[in-house]
């Protein structure tokens, strides 16, 4: 029992000294580890520095640059970068001055010889098969001992979940995209803000009508910040991005957060029904159409296809409606989360576009993937017809099929304005379009934020899928 746990607390200690030495390599996170696990490092720093000084290599540098000192060896490379220094002068015509001549030969002449003498150490001790101590070969003897990773564990956590992050391939992946999300979030807000703030719309003016007078809009400009500096109210929106707390619209004074959060789950029922309905349709339709091309079918639902993606949302949703809620009367006309008949005519407006778009990327990806060589490979091997369309060709064609997918989900969720609008949805999509004519500054900065999140997870979603289909982004992932 001891020798398993002995031997599980060394598998740790070499993860967390190997993966701490690989940051250290790496400058994209090494000053991020060292600020993280900053009371961690600065003891390992301290204990370095004065073992450094009994570590051989220091000794033999010591010992060489004393040799070299001795042996005149210093005198003669600064009179050898004196005089060509002094040629240089002449040679350009400048007028050399003899003592800043020597300093600048003493100067270049101390770092030659640091780099001689650490050449020479580095020589001597790959002969005796030792190598130079250095902080990461510190930090893992220190590991060594229960009691340094038991002290360090409270003030170098956030190190070592770093650590621990970038040790696992997948996890340091999503990491590393996670990271980029909130870059590429605050990054659209600072531009979004620049904009509003650029345009030539009145919030107060439109907020409290054209007969309000000046003092009020002076007052309404006051009680919400608009009359502070571009650099404040800047700093006022980011800072509440950071801190979630969105503030309140202009418009009816309404909890930003609280009406995002009222409205998403209306967007997000209908774009998953949505893309249900239309993966279900459009992968079947297109493989079958990749694996009879010329044929009657392919032609007929191609033609369909460049039809579904020709026909506009809003000219959609009126032919809808005028058929089917007014001269049938089968289907209400707006929508009513209480009553399922109502999502029936959206989710086919949302739906025909994106199932036209995957499914004439289903056919020509698994047509592209049919051809290849090893697809002939595997009917060379007496494989049944099934089992090579489904195993080989569409697991090898589903990456450009799964970007296409995700990319149109990412813009349903971050808001189908002009089908909200049609059927008079209060979702996402409709919100942003409302508040932006005001402009209602809080609340569009809000929308802005909920889809740049949005949109930022559904790549890094789309990213991991590609992981779970393809084995060769795996093996990249592995060596990333």
């Amino acid at each position: 029992m001891k020798g398993a746990e002995a031997a599980a607390q060394n598998r740790l200690v070499s993860t967390i000294s190997n993966t701490y030495r690989k940051i250290l390599l790496n400058p994209s996170y090494k000053y991020l580890l060292l600020l993280l696990g900053a009371p961690v490092n600065l003891v390992v720093f301290l204990i370095y520095w004065i073992w450094r000084r009994k570590d051989p290599s220091t000794q033999a540098e010591e010992r060489i640059h004393s040799q070299l000192v001795e042996s005149g060896a210093l005198i003669k490379l600064r009179a050898d970068i004196y005089e060509q220094e002094k040629r240089k002068a002449a040679f350009f015509k400048r007028t050399a001055d003899e003592r800043q001549l020597q300093r600048q030969a003493e100067r270049i002449a101390d770092v030659q010889l640091r780099e001689l003498v650490k050449e020479q150490a580095a020589k001597e001790l790959k002969l005796s098969g030792q190598q130079r101590l250095s902080m990461a070969d510190t930090f893992e003897r220190l590991l060594q001992h229960p009691l340094f990773l038991a002290a360090s564990f409270i003030p170098g956590l956030l190190m070592y979940i770093l650590i621990f992050l970038y040790s696992n391939p997948y996890m340091k992946y999503i990491f590393e995209r996670l990271v980029m999300t909130v870059f590429v979030i605050f990054g659209v807000a600072f531009l979004v803000f620049t904009i509003l703030y650029l345009s030539p719309f009145n919030p107060a003016a439109n907020i409290l009508g054209q007969t309000a007078t000046a003092d009020q809009i002076a007052a309404f400009n006051r009680i919400h910040g608009l009359d502070q500096s571009y650099w404040v109210q800047l700093w006022n929106n980011i800072k509440g991005i950071a801190f979630f707390d969105l503030g309140r619209s202009f418009s009816g004074n309404e909890d930003i957060t609280a009406s995002i959060a009222r409205k998403f789950p209306i967007t997000l029922t209908l774009a998953l029904i949505s893309l249900i309905v239309a993966v279900a349709i459009a992968l079947p339709s297109g493989i079958i159409s990749a694996t009879r091309p010329n044929s009657f079918f392919d032609y007929t639902f191609m033609f369909v296809a460049l039809i579904g993606l020709s026909i506009p949302n809003f000219w959609q949703g009126l032919i809808l409606i005028l058929n089917f809620s007014i001269k049938l009367n089968w289907l209400p006309a707006t929508f009513n989360p209480a009553n399922w008949l109502s999502m029936i005519m959206p989710v086919i407006v949302l739906g025909t576009s994106l199932t036209a778009s995957v499914a004439r990327m289903t056919r020509s990806s698994t047509l592209e993937v049919i051809n290849e060589d090893y697809m002939l490979t595997a009917k060379a091997k007496g494989l049944g017809k099934q089992t090579i369309l489904m195993k080989h060709a569409v697991r090898n064609a589903l990456i450009p099929i799964i970007t296409v997918i995700g990319l149109l989900f990412g813009g349903m969720l971050g808001g189908a304005a002009v089908t909200e609008k049609v059927f008079n949805i209060s979702g996402i999509g409709s919100y942003i379009v409302d508040k932006q004519f005001i402009p209602d500054i809080p609340a569009i900065m809000g929308g802005v934020v909920y889809t740049a999140i949005t949109i930022s997870l559904i790549n890094v979603i789309i990213d991991i899928l590609y992981a779970f289909f393809d084995p060769r982004i795996r093996s990249k992932m592995k060596q990333y």
